[in-house]
């Protein structure tokens, strides 16, 4: 199995190497690296959360976004959600920010997992294989709603197509659809494409 290609997002440093909590974030991201490495993860790049992080996820195009942020996280996910946008990945955050309102807007933006305290090597491994089951089962999940949504417009368009066909040909929903089924065929198109152009016609025509 073809290891995870990780990128690391980390808080933009603003004061020196001389500031404690600088020494504090180089110490979580050096633990959480080493993590990576001893589980066997690809670190394509350890990435600042600013203004060009879009460009950079878009040219790495990592398999998991893991953001490293011990306080304030809600500013670098900003940058990371902008990041994804278009090219949904898991996400997951490492903080020491226990507030469930921290967490409820994180998971609401789209990490798949928020681990508070957890920084452990020994548990980063089984954290990312959660996150990665998670994200697969949503996204599942978000692929068969749209189908769902897709089919049940497909149906309303037929419906009216049927109603056309049934109103200025005289015709009974059975002959209304076998004509849909003829055009479609004698065209090469999906039904649903057939009745869109019947119904298109309808509208151009008043």
């Amino acid at each position: 199995m073809q290891s995870l290609r990780i990128v690391v997002v980390n808080p933009v440093a603003i004061e020196g190497e001389d500031d404690p909590a600088f020494a504090v974030q180089a110490a979580r991201g050096k633990d959480l690296r080493i993590g990576l490495l001893e589980a066997g993860y690809n670190i394509v790049a350890s990435l600042p959360a600013d203004l060009y992080l879009p460009e950079r996820i878009a040219q790495l195009q990592p398999d998991m976004i893991i953001v490293d942020a011990e306080s304030n996280a809600r500013d670098v996910l900003e940058h990371v959600v902008v990041a994804t946008r278009d090219a949904r990945r898991p996400i997951v955050l490492f903080t020491e920010d226990a507030k469930t309102s921290s967490m409820d807007a994180a998971m609401a933006a789209g990490v798949s997992a928020y681990i508070v305290a957890g920084l452990q090597t020994a548990r980063i491994k089984p954290v990312l294989d959660v996150a990665l089951a998670r994200f697969r089962q949503e996204q599942k999940s978000l692929a068969e709603l749209s189908d769902t949504k897709l089919k049940l417009a497909e149906r309303k368009v037929l419906e009216r197509a049927k109603g056309l066909l049934m109103e200025h040909h005289k015709l009974s929903e059975q002959e209304a659809y076998q004509k849909l089924r003829r055009l479609a065929m004698d065209k090469n198109l999906k039904l649903s494409e057939v009745a869109q152009r019947i119904i298109d016609a309808a509208d151009l025509l008043g």
